[in-house]
C-alpha cells in the first residue's frame, strides 16, 4: 500500500475511533507501545488506553489539517505527523493540536503504534 494512503487510513480510523469510542483503541497499542502526552510518559497498552479515557471530556471531534509520514527503516515502520483542531463538546474555541505516531508492522499484517506523542500548541 501506498506510504501516504496508509498513513491517511491509519489517522481516518485512529481519530474516528478516539472520538467516538477512545477504549477501541487498545487493539492499536501493545505492551511496549510508549504515550507521551503533554510531557507525561505512559507505556503498555492497558495504561495508554487508560490515560485516554481517563481524560476530563466525554466527547470531542478532531479535525485534521495536515498528515505527513516518512517510512522508518526501523522494521519498515512509518512516522506519522498530524497536526489540527480539537473540539471539546460544550466549548467554543477549538483548541490545535500535533500529534506523531510511529507506526511497526505486526505479524498479522497490520500496523501497530510504538510510540505516540501528543501535545496541544498554544499560541
Amino acid at each position: 500500500m501506498d506510504p501516504d494512503a496508509l498513513a491517511k487510513a491509519f489517522v481516518e480510523h485512529y481519530y474516528s475511533t478516539f472520538d467516538t469510542n477512545r477504549g477501541g483503541l487498545a487493539n492499536l497499542y501493545q505492551e511496549g507501545s510508549m504515550l507521551t502526552f503533554e510531557g507525561q510518559k505512559i507505556q503498555g497498552a492497558s495504561n495508554i488506553v487508560a490515560k485516554l479515557t481517563s481524560l476530563p471530556f466525554q466527547q470531542c471531534h478532531h479535525s485534521i489539517s495536515t498528515v505527513d509520514c516518512q517510512p522508518s527503516a526501523v522494521t519498515a515502520g512509518m512516522l506519522v505527523f498530524v497536526s489540527g483542531n480539537l473540539q471539546l463538546a460544550g466549548e467554543q474555541h477549538t483548541l490545535k493540536f500535533s500529534q506523531m505516531f510511529h507506526l511497526i508492522p505486526s505479524p498479522q499484517g497490520s500496523y501497530y503504534v510504538l510510540n505516540d506523542i501528543f501535545r496541544l500548541n498554544y499560541a
